[in-house]
């Protein structure tokens, strides 16, 4: 996942450095695609270290009461400010707030939303929906995007697992994000379901138990 970035870097400051003529539309066409690529690496890197971390078997989770409302919200402008006004967003709020590491379970929440904003074409809609059913606080992530095949579902919370490559390297995505996911989920006792239709849309579904309620 790194060899790809770092090849075209190397490669760009190579033809720079054996043409230090080259025009200067060329030249600023290779400085735009070495940042591109030095921004994905960068990415990486902090997903791999947000994942090594959640892995630590020895790490102890701080516990803090979560005020959902203000998380959610927040969330919900920074998927539109990566959306740039291409897709409508509804938060749906009548749940609790919660108990657990905020900067994980927002981790886990922003992975999902930022998902649903890259794998939804424009004009789309997405939902953010915050409710409490028998077991517990249960978040959803809905949208009315590309879907994903049957097939694929149960393999996308594996590392770098990807539906489609290509695609995934015009949204940006590092294929750690529901990686991340489903560590956080497992730390908080949570559970995560995918339901998912081919140009129909999906829907990522964090079920929480009772015991997270304050």
């Amino acid at each position: 996942e790194l060899r790809t970035p770092l090849t075209v870097i190397n490669g760009f400051l190579e033809i720079n450095a054996m043409q230090p003529d080259l025009d200067a539309s060329p030249r600023a066409a290779h400085i735009q695609l070495m940042v591109e690529q030095g921004e994905r690496m960068q990415r990486l890197v902090e997903d791999m270290l947000t994942l090594s971390r959640l892995e630590s078997t020895e790490l102890h989770m701080r516990s803090e009461r979560i005020d959902m409302y203000f998380m959610l919200q927040h969330i919900m402008e920074e998927a539109k400010a990566l959306s740039k006004n291409r897709h409508e967003f509804v938060l749906d709020f009548e749940g609790p707030n919660i108990k657990g590491s905020a900067d994980d379970i927002r981790s886990a929440i922003s992975n999902l939303v930022t998902n649903a904003v890259r794998y939804t074409p424009e004009n789309g809609k997405i939902n953010l929906i915050w409710k409490v059913n028998a077991i517990g606080p249960i978040l959803t992530v809905q949208d009315n995007g590309i879907g994903i095949s049957q097939e694929h579902i149960a393999r996308l919370t594996e590392r770098f697992y990807r539906v489609d490559k290509s695609r995934s390297r015009e949204t940006q995505g590092t294929g750690l994000g529901l990686a991340i996911v489903k560590h956080v989920l497992i730390r908080h006792n949570a559970q995560l379901e995918i339901e998912s239709t081919p140009n129909v849309g999906s829907q990522f579904i964090i079920q929480f138990q009772s015991d997270v309620i304050v």
